[in-house]
């Protein structure tokens, strides 16, 4: 059970709160519990089972397919303040792909176990709502993720990527390797080292080891169009 001066944030992130009974309410604030997770755990796999949903505190989590030669393919991330169901894919009878979840960097996050979650969706229709909602608005991720993938050239998708990640840590330094690129755009790390060796020929960047600095952010957006 979580402390009370923790309530707020949790309230603020659930839409369906002011919804719930006193006894509901009740139920839900003793089923849920504090987590954290170590950068690059993997907290959800297929054939794991339901943990429950999760409201990230801190840092983030990465949720992907996995190919069957090993490609890592990334549908969409969670941000601080954010919510993930597909940790709770089980309650969610529509959703018949596999999914694995893993922690960005080092998170902090809030569970609601999947038995309470579940019994209050089965008693609450805005409980389930709120679990539908955000499984739709997530699927628009996934959507637009495959969209990229499968019509958009390579150095547009790598320019949108970077372009996102500025506006997401608000500075022209990103801290990120070739690798991670690779992983979050779906692709192969040598296809993401040419890119960026074009991109830097063209003036759009400089790389040093483990960091991007973006130096011609007009170019870089002209990519993207």
């Amino acid at each position: 059970m979580v402390k009370k001066e923790e309530l707020a944030f949790i309230r603020s992130r659930l839409d369906f709160w002011d919804k719930l009974s006193e006894r509901e309410a009740g139920f839900l604030e003793s089923n849920i519990s504090a987590v954290s997770y170590k950068k690059d755990y993997n907290l959800h796999s297929a054939g794991s089972q339901c943990q429950g949903v999760l409201l990230i505190r801190s840092g983030g989590l990465r949720v992907y397919i996995l190919s069957e030669d090993g490609r890592e393919v990334t549908l969409y991330r969670v941000s601080p303040g954010e919510v993930c169901v597909f940790s709770a894919s089980c309650i969610l009878s529509h959703i018949t792909f596999d999914v694995h979840i893993d922690a960005e960097q080092d998170t902090e996050a809030y569970l609601i176990h999947i038995s309470a979650f579940s019994r209050l969706s089965d008693e609450n229709v805005y409980v389930e709502n709120f679990a539908y909602k955000n499984a739709v608005e997530r699927f628009s991720d996934v959507m637009w993720a495959m969209e990229q993938i499968l019509f958009m050239s390579f150095d547009k998708r790598l320019a949108i990527f970077l372009s996102d990640e500025m506006a997401k840590t608000n500075s022209s330094s990103l801290y990120i390797t070739q690798e991670q690129i690779a992983r979050y755009i779906g692709s192969a790390r040598e296809v993401v080292s040419r890119m960026l060796k074009v991109f830097k020929a063209e003036g759009i960047i400089e790389q040093t080891r483990g960091a991007i600095c973006i130096i011609d952010k007009d170019k870089l957006r002209e990519l993207t169009k």
